[in-house]
């Protein structure tokens, strides 16, 4: 039996180059890429989450590009779901998968593991959010607080998403969320299957390239993007709009501030991204 390929993950922060230099690698070798960025995954926002172009996706197979709807959520524990069956069938074909993305918790959940929490109905998710809304963040924390204290002793910010996240949980499965991510994990794979590269730039360097390719993005129709969105008068809280420049061109768009404003804006929110990511790499890879 033919011993199966490694896998190639590529990671770094936005704007590092780090999808460009897969697809190369990509070329060289004959692989597949397997994207591992939680909003590349969405079909809308191609220009606004830097997806590959379709002449690139045109160069070698891209796999889990532009796979789920905006009004669906992704996790990580879907992704990982999607990324396995993908990486298995082109390890099956003796072809080497790249990783690539900036999504710190899709490449752990990929080299670690993830809790199996249950998939939650959307009549429960949208339950949770009628409860949040009518109760109020404090009265529904407190409410969270006693079906989950573990919870709230590793949670650092107390934001809408996170709370609604671990009461729906709850509500779904009948078992806090603690206790699902406290359940013995099983890596999908050993840890010598991986090679793994990190993309790097000296931070002036990368933030010149957040700032310069947010204003491609505008040039290349990020704009009209976002209009589009709009009109699907999606919940606020589906991780596709709270993709960088939804809100801030949403402004612009609806009059609230100029289009100077809404890009200074967003090129300050992408840095401050790609600090983050930089920073979780260089901790956790």
């Amino acid at each position: 039996m033919n011993k199966l390929s490694n896998i190639k993950i590529i990671v770094g922060a936005t704007a590092s180059g780090k999808s460009a230099f897969a697809l190369s690698l990509a070329q060289k070798i004959g692989g597949v890429i397997i994207n591992a960025d939680s909003q590349q995954i969405y079909s809308d926002l191609r220009i606004l989450t830097a997806r590959p172009s379709p002449q690139e996706e045109a160069l070698v197979a891209h796999k889990l590009y532009g796979t789920m709807a905006a009004h669906e959520n992704c996790s990580a524990g879907i992704w990982l779901r999607h990324a396995k069956m993908e990486i298995d069938w082109v390890r099956s074909q003796n072809i080497t998968p790249i990783i690539v993305g900036g999504t710190g918790l899709y490449i752990k959940a990929l080299m670690q593991g993830i809790a199996e929490i249950p998939d939650i109905a959307a009549a429960i998710r949208q339950q949770a959010i009628s409860d949040f809304e009518q109760m109020g963040k404090e009265a529904f924390s407190e409410r969270l607080r006693a079906i989950d204290p573990a919870f709230f002793e590793r949670l650092k910010v107390y934001d809408k998403q996170r709370l609604v996240r671990a009461y729906e949980v709850w509500l779904g499965s009948g078992k806090s969320l603690s206790w699902w991510q406290s359940q013995e994990v099983a890596a999908p794979y050993q840890a010598e299957e991986f090679e793994l590269s990190k993309i790097e730039l000296p931070r002036e360097e990368l933030y010149k390239r957040c700032n310069s390719r947010f204003v491609q993005m505008l040039e290349a129709g990020a704009l009209e993007e976002v209009k589009q969105l709009i009109t699907l008068n999606l919940p606020d809280n589906l991780p596709i709009m709270k993709t960088i420049g939804v809100r801030e061109l949403s402004a612009y768009l609806h009059g609230e501030t100029s289009l100077d404003e809404a890009i200074e804006l967003c090129q300050t929110a992408t840095r401050h991204y790609a600090k983050r990511q930089m920073t979780w790499f260089n901790r956790q890879v």
